[in-house]
């Protein structure tokens, strides 16, 4: 229930225990950020590396893509996706487009930057991906899962989308948040 509400923004799911004992025990699961902050609960133990979730969303005529994100000093990546609310824990088409995205768009603005040198290989996503949370939540129209359990998403079309949105809106936000997109630079490289 509380995943739904942050995949909603806005939604108000209210939960209340009728069981015999429990004393009518109510839970309220409403989050006005959406999946900015579902990515601030997953990080709420660790230290971020800039305070403010990075966001973006895009929308095309029968699909859209919505991601928010943030770094933290941690060495885990926390790639969570989504497609039509339901969690794709194999990934699918959607993260491959975003891997691949964010791998580009930050070797490129390390290489504007001089924070990468014209003879040094460029960063792995691995290790631009390290101490990373996102969550990456599309709706399509016909979604074409993969497997009995849906766990993975297979439209081509997605991982287009999300790629072209992944690319340019990254590019904005580097250009938008220089301090942050510089640490984001130097984590990687030492990773």
């Amino acid at each position: 229930l509380q995943m739904y509400a942050f995949l909603n923004a806005g939604l108000e799911i209210r939960f209340v225990d009728e069981r015999e004992g429990h004393g009518h025990e109510r839970t309220v699961y409403k989050y006005a950020g959406g999946i900015i902050d579902f990515v601030r609960h997953l990080n709420a133990s660790k230290e971020a590396l800039f305070k403010r979730v990075g966001y973006f969303k895009v929308a095309e005529e029968t699909s859209e893509v919505e991601l928010a994100f943030q770094w933290n000093t941690g060495y885990y990546e926390g790639l969570h996706s989504y497609a039509n609310g339901i969690s794709t824990a194999e990934g699918g088409m959607h993260e491959e487009g975003f891997k691949k995205a964010l791998t580009n768009a930050i070797n490129k603005y390390a290489r504007a930057k001089g924070q990468l040198k014209e003879k040094e290989e460029n960063l792995l996503g691995e290790d631009i991906r390290e101490g990373l949370t996102a969550i990456i939540s599309v709706k399509l129209v016909d979604p074409q899962f993969e497997g009995q359990t849906k766990a993975k998403l297979g439209n081509v079309s997605m991982r287009s989308l999300v790629q072209r949105a992944t690319h340019d809106k990254m590019a904005d936000w580097f250009a938008e948040n220089p301090k942050d997109a510089k640490a984001v630079v130097v984590k990687a490289v030492q990773a």
